[in-house]
């Protein structure tokens, strides 16, 4: 069954192409270049599903290095996916990473902060722009403000 969410994107732009070239032998250092000129942090470490959609370029994104993104996932430009407490070393953070389910999206500007544990959000999850979101979703919930709280579901 086709996703209703990617039915309009038949085609990877060149952004999304480069995000997938991240983990080829060849090539894969220049994609991860190209894609730091343009404003965008994807560590190779990344593991992205089928379908990834990096919205108007994705200038300002930054996703953790221990972040897994699934199938389908839209990500707007100034997204942040990344620990809650910077404040602390790396070294002594209970930060363990982030899962973004299929079919999510995430609206730009939003900023997904874990302090402790596995943050997930659920799949068809949306996260509308510019919020700050700290703890796991469910499927299909809504989450908007700052910080965030579940404001709907998604039919």
């Amino acid at each position: 069954m086709k996703s209703e969410f990617c039915a309009y994107n038949s085609g990877m732009s060149i952004y999304e192409r480069l995000v997938y070239a991240r983990k080829s032998r060849f090539f894969g250092k220049i994609a991860y270049f190209l894609l730091k000129l343009m404003g965008v942090e994807i560590p190779v470490s990344v593991a992205i599903g089928p379908g990834f959609l990096l919205h108007h370029g994705g200038v300002g994104v930054v996703i953790h290095p221990k972040a897994v993104l699934g199938a389908r996932v839209g990500v707007y430009p100034g997204v942040t996916l990344g620990r809650a407490d910077v404040y602390r070393p790396a070294s002594q953070s209970a930060f363990e990473g982030i899962v973004i389910e299929d079919d999510v999206i995430l609206g730009a500007g939003a900023k997904i902060l874990c302090d402790s544990g596995i943050l997930r959000l659920g799949r068809g999850t949306v996260v509308g722009a510019n919020a700050v979101l700290t703890q796991s979703t469910g499927e299909n919930e809504i989450w908007a403000g700052i910080p965030a709280k579940k404001v709907g579901m998604r039919v």
